[in-house]
C-alpha cells in the first residue's frame, strides 16, 4: 500500500467532506491518518535475525571457501540489512507481527488521540474521531456520549462495519465514500441546531512519515 496516495490533494478532499458533513449535523468530526501506530522494531529485528541466520547457514555449508574472519562480519551486515529492509516494508512488518498486537496498537493510539486532540472536550459531547492507520490496515472510530446517545445502536454498528471495511483497503477514494455514508447517518440523527459552533479543525491530520 502506497502512503503517497494520501497526499495533499486527498487531505483537501477529506477536509471538504468534513466541512460538508458538519454543515448537516451537530457532530464534530476529526480525521487522523497515520502511517503506523507502533514502531515495529521487533519485526525489523526478527527479519534481520532470519536473514543473518540464513547467511550464516550459507557460509557454513556452502561449497565455496570463506575465511572465518568474515563470518561474524557478514552475519552482522545481513542482520542490519534485513532490519533496514523490514523498516521500509509494511508487508514484512505485517507478516512478522501478530494481528492482536496490531489491533491493540491502533486502539491505544486512537484512544490517546481522542483526548490529545481535544475531541473529548466539546461542549455538547459531540466529538467523533475517525482514526486510520495504514500499516495495520485498520480504522478505529471513537465517539463521545452525546453522539452515542442519539444514534440507534443497530444503525451505528452497521455504519461502523462499513468504515472498518474501508480501513482494510486504506485508499482515499474508499475512505471518502465511507465517510460520506457515515455523514448521512449523523445528519439523520444529529441534525444541526445552530447552537453547536465549529470547535475542532476540519482539516485532517496526516502523519505519514
Amino acid at each position: 500500500m502506497n502512503n503517497a496516495r494520501f497526499d495533499e490533494a486527498a487531505r483537501e478532499s477529506l477536509a471538504e467532506c468534513v466541512k460538508e458533513l458538519e454543515r448537516n449535523t451537530d457532530a464534530e468530526v476529526v480525521i487522523i491518518v497515520r502511517a503506523r501506530s507502533a514502531p515495529y522494531a521487533h519485526a525489523d529485528y526478527l527479519f534481520g535475525t532470519l536473514l543473518a541466520f540464513a547467511a550464516l547457514l550459507f557460509l557454513l555449508f556452502s561449497p565455496f571457501s570463506f575465511h572465518q574472519f568474515w563470518v561474524p562480519i557478514d552475519v552482522v551486515v545481513f542482520f542490519v540489512l534485513g532490519a533496514f529492509v523490514s523498516s521500509r516494508s509494511n508487508f514484512l512488518r505485517r507478516l512478522l507481527s501478530r494481528a492482536g498486537f496490531r489491533s491493540q496498537a491502533v486502539r491505544i493510539a486512537a484512544a490517546a488521540m481522542f483526548y490529545e486532540a481535544g475531541i473529548a472536550n466539546t461542549n455538547a459531547e459531540m466529538g467523533v474521531l475517525i482514526y486510520l492507520s495504514l500499516l495495520e490496515r485498520r480504522l478505529e472510530l471513537i465517539a463521545d456520549r452525546g453522539v452515542l446517545k442519539r444514534v440507534p445502536a443497530q444503525e451505528w454498528n452497521l455504519e461502523l462495519s462499513e468504515l472498518h471495511e474501508a480501513g482494510k483497503r486504506p485508499e482515499p477514494e474508499h475512505f471518502l465514500q465511507a465517510l460520506q455514508r457515515f455523514g448521512n447517518l449523523l445528519a439523520a440523527h444529529l441534525p444541526p441546531t445552530g447552537e453547536n459552533p465549529n470547535e475542532l479543525p476540519d482539516m485532517p491530520w496526516f502523519d505519514l512519515k
